[in-house]
């Protein structure tokens, strides 16, 4: 009877330490198309933020189910960075996928995206939202059955002609733009690691609009 207990009470302690650690798990979503024609377009800015952080901090990426992986430990907290490779209209299969495998809680998910609704490199956090027209989003909405995910859109303007937003998207950045680009990716690193360390509320205060 007393190895009963033992056997219960210890299973019960490895449950929580598996809830605890998995509230310590991030999934860090960069939206974006495969392949190198797409590499430096503007639809591209999540995995061109992921991918800078990625070299930044000297990460390899792997090549795994439905996505390139890596990750990263700040502080006691794991960042598992995640770019589909399903393409942008099917990007909740992989998001679903990963966060079921990795056990982490939708709270701790940030997917990063290009928003056509804003000016060029300014940042939007949010918690909630509609997919605002944007497939990759759209998807993601779709499989998770829920609105409730935090999202990082990332400007990118809407300066193109009527009929001509698909070339726009899938167009290259505007040569000024290139120059920018640095700063606003050291600047979206910030972001990321705000969000795992200090919670989506201080990082929505802390750098929306910026």
């Amino acid at each position: 009877m007393l190895s009963f207990f033992r056997k219960l009470f210890s299973a019960k302690a490895d449950q929580n330490v598996t809830e605890e650690d998995s509230m310590k798990k991030f999934l860090i979503v960069g939206l974006g198309n495969i392949g190198s024609k797409y590499a430096n377009t503007r639809h591209n800015i999540g995995f061109k933020v992921v991918d800078f952080y990625a070299e930044k901090n000297s990460l390899s990426w792997e090549t795994s189910k439905l996505g390139d992986i890596t990750s990263h430990k700040v502080k006691g907290r794991t960042l598992i960075f995640l770019k589909p490779s399903t393409y942008m209209n099917l990007s909740g299969k992989a998001v679903n996928y990963w966060l079921d495998k990795e056990k982490i809680p939708l709270e701790n998910m940030l997917v990063i995206t290009d928003d056509l609704n804003l000016a060029f490199g300014t940042i939007r956090i949010k918690t909630k939202g509609s997919d605002g027209g944007h497939n990759g989003l759209k998807d993601i909405q779709n499989t998770l059955q829920t609105t409730n995910y935090n999202r990082f859109r990332f400007g990118i303007n809407d300066a193109f002609a009527k009929g001509r937003q698909v070339d726009y998207v899938l167009g290259e950045w505007e040569a000024e733009e290139e120059k920018q680009l640095p700063e606003r990716l050291e600047l979206s690193c910030n972001i990321i690691e705000s969000f795992a360390l200090a919670g989506i509320n201080i990082t929505m205060n802390t750098f929306n609009g910026k």
